[in-house]
């Protein structure tokens, strides 16, 4: 047992019997052999609320599917329960959550052990002086209580776990940009009215054995505003010391290039957007991950996610301002973007070619051939601990970009987009009248699915993506979204096609891609004739092809749909064109009268488009 776990243990042994029996968590009353249901955290949450009035404060902030309430404690030293006693109290807001996967469940314990020496003991009495903690215990109430002593085959107690999936049997750690759920869509509600300065989202890993009680990651450097970046690499870099020194071992997230030999070295796992760090990245926050190591005991897991929330809460407290400058910078770096013509944002990413040595605390190993699986099988000794220099490739550079536009337009009917913008807080304005648009576009073809559902969509895998120009009507109604806003990064992953968690890659806009009316073979007979005896060069084309692609040769109706494709009657249909505009600076400043409900003007036109008329 290590020195801090014996403290941890007398230290519960000794108290006094008031205090022992007061509030004592069910974790630690049992040892750490089981965690409380959902129902007895918040019995012990309440009862933390009725003797600390002025220091904990539970809201409900949803529904889950089957009906359980979604609860956030807020606490603060002063009494400070809303974001506008916090914004006006110039604190920071830290956001903490628990259980988005239910099996991971150590953040729950460890919070509820932290706000009672916060609120009830008087050991961290003025952990909160200087901040406002909204702590979700459980994200994922129903999949909480989905419980079982077999949803975790990888981790090493308590007896009884969560199911990873909440009750939908969707997982909530992909669901951010998407936001299928009811859980999500009352997380980005609360995200929205509370605008966290810092989250914290509390995890458990799989993967390899090492040495290590908790594992972090922050999201890439060059996935966030600059100014939240440094604050959340000098963060780490000033609280991993001493969270070392209460004698835990913690590394950079654990991700090895190859599962069964981690001398192949680490690399960056890549996050995205879909994920809460990620998510935070494009809201311009930073966030960090824990994951306690899944064959360490409960009781470690527990205090190695208390010690370093508690630091991470030290070192905020220490300098609130640092954090408050840092968010507000990169709300306005993003805003103050629109205004550089020649900016670009990074939508994919790539891995670093360079690595770095990277001393991995670990554990010896041993690999065989397995008879049964036919392959390596590693096998790890946790008695004896081996340190070993290996490659590390944890550094990602920009890939794929786009320039931003300064305003986005979507038409009226693609309602379901407008609700995710909103969901995500997107500011928006409507215009409220019909207005022609000159835009850029987006025309999309040969698109390709995933052959198996991901998170309940059939994701598209790839599709080609060419830009032209559009000259269009849209309709009264239709929303104007201008970047020069602190959520731009939002909504450029949702509307950019090639985003990878875009409304389109996640088969949110499917139906643009079907056709509605199709042609007769007799009637397309007679059309094939017609355009062959007008158009030579089509004859050439069609001939061509009969000549070269022998799978079409032999296709009557690929032969037939050849011409349908080129004639009006399949052209107007607009199969892929991609509904989402993009705007110039002149025509979004031109539709501001009909987005302010001044005027309903015809805009000028732009040269450029004069040809589309």
């Amino acid at each position: 047992m290590r020195s801090w776990q014996l403290v941890f243990f007398l230290g519960l042994c000794l108290a006094s019997p008031v205090a022992a029996a007061d509030w004592t968590t069910p974790a630690e009353l049992a040892g750490f052999r089981t965690t409380p249901s959902y129902s007895d955290t918040l019995a012990y949450l309440k009862r933390l609320e009725e003797a600390a009035p002025g220091k904990i404060r539970l809201q409900t902030f949803g529904i889950s599917p089957q009906g359980r309430p979604m609860v956030a404690v807020i606490a603060n030293a002063n009494g400070v329960f809303t974001p506008e006693g916090a914004r006006a109290a110039k604190l920071p807001v830290i956001l903490v959550q628990a259980g988005i996967h239910p099996g991971e469940i150590e953040g729950k314990d460890a919070g509820l052990m932290l706000l009672r020496d916060f609120a009830a003991t008087g050991k961290s009495p003025h952990l909160l002086d200087h901040a406002v903690l909204v702590f979700i215990p459980v994200f994922s109430v129903d999949g909480h209580e989905n419980s079982s002593p077999y949803n975790r085959i990888n981790q090493n107690g308590p007896d009884r776990m969560g199911f990873r999936g909440q009750s939908q049997y969707l997982n909530l750690n992909r669901d951010y940009v998407k936001a299928d759920t009811p859980e999500m869509r009352a997380w980005l509600s609360l995200w929205r009215h509370w605008r966290p300065d810092f989250l914290t989202d509390i995890h458990t890993t799989d993967g390899a054995d090492y040495q290590y009680d908790l594992t972090w990651y922050l999201e890439d450097p060059n996935k966030l505003d600059a100014a939240a970046s440094d604050w959340q690499q000098k963060a780490m870099a000033a609280v991993v010391p001493a969270y070392e020194k209460r004698g835990h071992l913690a590394s950079i997230y654990l991700e090895f290039k190859d599962g069964k030999d981690p001398r192949q070295g680490i690399v960056n796992f890549g996050s995205g957007p879909r994920f809460s760090t990620g998510y935070a990245a494009l809201q311009n926050r930073p966030a960090l991950l824990i994951e306690t190591h899944m064959l360490k005991p409960y009781a470690v897991r527990v205090r190695a996610a208390y010690d370093l929330v508690a630091l991470l809460l030290e070192h905020i407290g220490r300098d609130p301002a640092a954090l408050l400058a840092a968010t507000a910078k990169a709300d306005a770096d993003t805003a103050q973007r629109a205004q550089d013509a020649s900016a670009r944002v990074a939508l994919t990413f790539k891995q670093d070619p360079a690595s770095t040595p990277f001393a991995l605390k670990g554990y010896a190993f041993s690999q065989s051939h397995s008879d049964i699986s036919a392959s390596s099988w590693i096998q790890y000794d946790p008695g004896k601990p081996v340190t070993t220099e290996i490659p590390n490739w944890n550094r990602l550079l920009p890939d794929a970009s786009i320039a931003p536009p300064a305003a986005y337009v979507i038409p009226a009917q693609w309602t379901n987009i407008v609700a995710r913008l909103r969901d995500h807080g997107v500011a928006y304005q409507r215009l409220d009248c019909a207005v022609t648009v000159d835009a850029d576009g987006y025309q999309l073809s040969d698109p390709k699915w995933a052959a198996q559902p991901f998170e309940g969509h059939l994701m598209l895998r790839s599709v080609s993506v060419n830009a032209v120009p559009r000259h269009e009507l849209v309709p009264a109604g239709s929303v104007i979204v201008p970047l020069d806003q602190p959520a731009a990064n939002v909504a450029i992953e949702l509307l950019e096609p090639d985003a990878p968690d875009s409304l389109l890659r996640w088969g949110m806009l499917d139906a643009i891609f079907e056709i509605k009316e199709y042609g007769e073979p007799r009637v397309l007979e007679k059309l094939a004739r017609d355009m062959l005896a007008k158009d030579p060069v089509l004859k050439a084309e069609f001939e061509r092809k009969l000549k070269d692609d022998a799978a079409f040769a032999a296709n009557s109706q690929a032969r037939l749909n050849f011409f349908f494709q080129r004639s009006p009657w399949y052209k107007v249909q607009r199969a892929g064109a991609y509904p989402v505009l993009r705007l110039s600076a002149k025509m979004r400043d031109a539709l501001s009268g009909a987005a302010a409900g001044k005027s309903c003007p015809v805009p000028v036109i732009d040269p450029a488009y004069r040809d589309l008329r």
